[in-house]
């Protein structure tokens, strides 16, 4: 088997007919769709496609042009960063053989989705000079796009202004990236889990290679204190090691997969806490 997968987020978390939508154009568009987690306080749902190379982003644009006419960003409402409708979308590559292939897909899509559907796109990651989602999402789609009208940033594809209704779109090509969250027992707060993730992530003071992490209140979870993180290399940083840096600074009451992770990601994972959505690529996959 030689698909890719992608993993587009859209910023649309609540609204379960708009999300079916958008999930049946990425199916028209000739993408198997895997897996589909929506999430109403961070504000998002997250995509998991496959689909063979030269059609993968067939489907993307399909969906985008979707989430384009039933999204309007001026409205949305929800804590994870973001900056556009269609926020990211990486084309994933399962092993290097299949890295130049995604690549390639993730370039034709840009220039598609910069010229058929009129959003500037900015590369990140392998594609983008190592400029990280991060550091284009802060500050929201308000800032992003003030950076663009100033010329301050450029984008690769499409227009130089972001769209006030869709904002703009980041693309990459990467291997396979594990979001994952960890919720915090009572009695903790969100302040409490921004300074569990301020400490985790790389760079903090007990941070982890690869690991990017934020601290959330749920509110339509009665106020429960989460840490969001993006595990980017799970080979170097196994989920039981994310668990164990961060039950060195607060007890863990369970855990929540966001699509899906390869299977080692679950290397040694303790029983004891459980995962809401675990899933792998290989099951959906079928292999």
């Amino acid at each position: 088997m030689n698909d890719l997968l992608a993993v587009p987020n859209v910023s649309e978390g609540a609204d379960l007919a708009v999300l079916e939508a958008i999930g049946a154009a990425f199916a028209a568009g000739g993408a198997r769709v895997l897996d589909r987690h929506a999430d109403r306080d961070h504000g998002r749902a997250v995509f998991t496609l496959a689909g063979p190379p030269g059609t993968l982003h067939e489907a993307l644009v399909a969906g985008a042009r979707e989430a384009i006419a039933r999204i309007d960003l001026r409205g949305h409402a929800g804590a994870h960063p973001h900056v556009g409708v269609l926020d990211v979308a990486p084309v994933v590559h399962l092993d290097d053989a299949r890295r130049g292939a995604a690549c390639a897909e993730a370039l034709v899509l840009a220039d598609r989705l910069g010229d058929e559907l009129d959003l500037p796109v900015v590369l990140y990651g392998l594609l983008g000079a190592g400029r990280t989602r991060a550091a284009l999402r802060r500050g929201g789609p308000d800032a992003l796009a003030a950076r663009l009208a100033a010329g301050e940033l450029r984008p690769d594809f499409g227009p130089a202004r972001a769209r006030p209704r869709a904002g703009a779109v980041l693309v990459s090509a990467r291997p396979p990236l594990v979001a994952f969250n960890l919720e915090l027992a009572p009695p903790a707060t969100a302040v409490d889990a921004r300074a569990v993730a301020a400490a985790i992530r790389e760079g903090g003071a007990s941070g982890l290679p690869g690991v990017r992490a934020i601290g959330l209140g749920l509110a339509a979870r009665g106020g429960v204190a989460q840490v969001s993180c993006n595990v980017e290399d799970h080979r170097a940083v196994p989920l039981a090691r994310l668990l164990e840096a961060v039950e060195r600074l607060a007890p863990v009451a369970e855990a929540e997969l966001v699509g899906l992770a390869p299977a080692a990601a679950f290397d040694g994972w303790p029983g004891r806490v459980s995962i809401r959505n675990r899933a792998t690529v290989e099951e959906r996959l079928g292999l």
